[in-house]
């Protein structure tokens, strides 16, 4: 496996994209300082990114300050027409963004492939949805009066990054904000930077103006630190861990910013016995294993109801030991390492601890012949709801499965937990579907399908799984600001 990114890069078709310095004021600046980026299969080092300074990060808010000004006066149409330039140059390099993504993060080429198409779909979407911006008239309880409410743009605002989808979760930030008419600073997270600043090199040939889009590259916390205390920037968006988000909020407090945030999940897929087996197996290996497990829409406890557990624990096993395990540019490789080594040691621990506590194990462990970053891909069968993976977010190819006994035993069981993002429920009774989806805590509930997720639905979570919702008519909102507006003695 050495070696290969390293040559997967070399062999790009638009070296160009292979890009190390941070886009800061509308140009590309070198640093002194910098942060090296492995290929977390095999530790060889791509690249040293620019490591930017705090003074870097005042710098780009106030470009950003100044671009706000002729960017939100731009019609709508206008900010639209660089948006779908954008999505398209990313489709016409879509084989090198993907081999970058893939060399950085670790996921599988094809899932690479997938998230840039996912990715652009977004800029697209916000494209047209920024001239459905609209405001409202209110009857007026005032004589000779007329009240109106319009969407105005907030102003300078910031994305912060994470590393499990570096591109998708920078656009679908990106393109809510630009469409709205704001600017937007992205800082990527330090594993991944190389696909934000890929990004920025095709923005820069859409034409995006100067200090619209900016990304700074750098160590996260402290540069997220200066961008969210000063008092330019009136909103964030978030991807990443509930313990980060609750940091971050807090420095956002003093200047009272608007925040949207997608953090932690501990999906549940609850299975009845009124389902086909066989469609619920490759349904849940497909929601469990989707970027080896480091999604925060992963089944993270699947339920399984008693009558049928032991057939879905056999064939469950049998599907993910036929997993293929290996270096993402690989032909065929389905599940790739994990992208940071704290990751695969929370797996192994996580492991470890229900073992010990009794639960079984039918296939995977600890060790991968592959050594650092792998994760063999695991199932845990007799979990209960004391041990520590049912109630902790794994973020690995490790399977926790649990029996339950009926409707009301396996609802107060999903919901007890303090995450809310999404849920997945499989049953042939629409009754039982209708009860569960209206009881279930959680932002999102699919039913009967693993994949849901796309521009056009409002992606969120409840109770701390998140503020707001990104993608739909519901994300642009997270940008824009109601301004009431009362004309007076009309009738003089």
């Amino acid at each position: 496996m050495h070696g290969i990114a390293i040559a997967a890069l070399r062999d790009l078709k638009r070296p160009d994209l292979l890009e190390r310095r941070a886009f800061l004021c509308g140009g590309w600046v070198e640093r002194r300082e910098t942060m090296p980026v492995m290929d977390p299969a095999t530790q060889d080092h791509l690249a040293d990114v620019a490591s930017c300074s705090l003074e870097d990060a005042d710098t780009a808010v106030e470009t950003a300050k100044r671009a706000f000004l002729d960017w939100r006066e731009r019609l709508p149409a206008a900010r639209g027409k660089i948006l779908r330039k954008w999505a398209r140059l990313m489709r016409e390099n879509a084989q090198d963004l993907a081999s970058i993504m893939t060399c950085e993060q670790g996921k599988p080429l094809a899932e690479s492939l997938g998230e840039i198409s996912y990715a652009a779909s977004y800029f697209d979407w916000f494209a047209a949805e920024g001239e459905r911006a609209y405001g409202e008239t209110i009857p007026s309880h005032l004589p000779g009066s007329r009240l109106s409410v319009q969407m105005q743009p907030l102003g300078v605002t910031v994305a912060i990054t994470p590393w499990n989808f570096p591109a998708a979760m920078i656009t679908r930030k990106v393109g809510a904000a630009l469409a709205a008419g704001c600017t937007m600073i992205v800082k990527p997270a330090p594993e991944t930077p190389l696909s934000a600043l890929a990004l920025a090199k095709l923005a820069e040939h859409a034409g995006i103006p100067v200090g619209v889009f900016q990304v700074l590259t750098g160590e996260a916390a402290p540069l997220a630190r200066r961008l969210l205390e000063n008092t330019d920037v009136r909103a964030f968006s978030f991807t990443g861990s509930t313990e980060v988000g609750r940091i971050l909020l807090a420095q956002s407090a003093a200047t009272v910013k608007k925040a949207s945030m997608e953090l932690g999940g501990h999906a549940p897929f609850i299975l009845f016995n009124d389902y086909d087996l066989s469609r619920s197996v490759s349904d849940c290996i497909k929601a469990k294993f989707a970027t080896s497990g480091q999604d925060c829409l992963a089944a993270n406890r699947i339920y399984v109801q008693r009558s049928i557990y032991d057939r879905f624990v056999d064939r469950f096993a049998k599907a993910t030991r036929e997993l293929n395990v290996g270096h993402g540019l690989e032909p065929g490789v389905e599940i790739g390492p994990m992208t940071r080594p704290s990751v695969a040691g929370k797996c192994r621990q996580q492991i470890a601890q229900a073992l010990s506590a009794g639960a079984r194990l039918v296939c995977g462990g600890q060790d991968s012949p592959l050594g650092g970053n792998f994760v063999t891909p695991t199932v845990l069968a007799d979990v209960t709801d004391d041990m520590v993976i049912a109630h902790e977010e794994t973020f690995g190819p490790v399977a926790a499965i649990l029996s339950f006994d009926d409707e009301t035993d396996v609802l107060s069981r999903a919901n007890f937990t303090e995450m809310g993002l999404a849920a997945y429920v499989y049953t042939n009774d629409l009754g039982r579907a209708m009860r569960l989806t209206d009881r279930l805590e959680y932002g999102m509930v699919a039913v009967n399908t693993p994949k849901f997720t796309g521009a056009p639905i409002p992606f969120g979570g409840w109770k701390q799984s998140g503020l707001g919702r990104e993608g739909s008519r519901h994300g642009l909102l997270e940008y824009l600001e109601a301004k009431y507006v009362c004309f007076g003695n009309l009738a003089a």
